[in-house]
């Protein structure tokens, strides 16, 4: 996509890129003044708009992809973890913490509520020892903040039959050691996005597959300043066009990569 937009005619962007590393708040970083973009897997929340003061000092361009939350399991537990209510406290359910594919999970298990309150005597394993939720806003996850308390949680051990554990892996290595961790029988799924695990998939000639889709939507894009509005303008013109107001997206570049460079030799300012 930014290889589309720097490519068309008359509309005078170009990019620098670089790699951050670490997840945890990366579209807040659009507000500061190493960077005037930030993009990669971002899903749109209101919430991921504002700082700790509850300021907006993000906002995000046209949605260009769209998400769905999936599990990926080993081909021969395909049947087993069909659904996500397929999901007990014997099941150990990696995920990258700070991300939609956390929230959502803990969300359609009932782990936590909307507002992503955790369910009363959940036990949370920490580095600084275990706590146990009390069913209050003081023990809560979202897709766009934590408690206190809770960072650098390690497991989640439910307190019901029906829920699943939650294991946290990835923090420092990313979700490369979600997939070791699978693989090995470490854990049991990994909850993410349909398209990581499509393609982790792939990559694995079928020994992962995908389950358990989830049926909401999640639109993705691009963070930047909240003051930087004709950025924002000049890119929602351009994004709207290269996704054909969201016709393209994921499926077709994948099955063409060059689709984005084609609408884009296409653009007539």
């Amino acid at each position: 996509m930014l290889t589309a937009l720097a490519a068309m005619d008359g509309a005078g962007l170009s990019f620098a890129r670089q790699g951050i590393a670490e997840w945890s708040d990366i579209w807040l970083q659009a507000a500061g003044p190493e960077f005037d973009l930030v993009g990669g897997g971002i899903t749109i929340i209101d919430a991921r708009t504002r700082n700790a003061a509850g300021d907006q000092v993000v906002t995000f361009t046209s949605g260009h992809i769209a998400f769905r939350q999936s599990l990926l399991v080993r081909a021969a537990d395909a049947a087993r973890f069909a659904h996500y209510s397929d999901l007990t406290s014997q099941a150990r359910v990696g995920v990258l913490g700070g991300t939609t594919g956390e929230f959502r999970l803990l969300e359609l298990t009932g782990l936590v509520d909307a507002q992503g309150v955790l369910a009363a005597f959940t036990r949370i394993q920490t580095p600084e020892g275990e706590l146990v939720a009390d069913g209050t806003a003081s023990y809560t996850i979202t897709a766009a903040g934590t408690s206190a308390n809770l960072v650098g949680r390690q497991r989640l051990i439910p307190p019901e039959a029906h829920m699943p554990q939650v294991i946290y892996l990835g923090g420092e290595t990313g979700e490369a050691e979600l997939l070791e961790a699978l693989q090995s029988g470490q854990i049991d799924a990994i909850a993410r996005g349909e398209i990581g695990n499509r393609d982790a998939g792939y990559a694995s000639d079928s020994s992962l597959v995908v389950t358990a889709l989830d049926e909401a939507a999640e639109p993705g894009g691009f963070a930047l300043g909240a003051d930087d509005t004709e950025l924002a303008a000049c890119l929602d013109e351009k994004i709207n066009y290269l996704t054909d107001n969201r016709r393209i997206g994921y499926p077709e570049w994948r099955a063409n990569p060059a689709v984005f460079l084609e609408r884009a030799e296409q653009w007539r300012p």
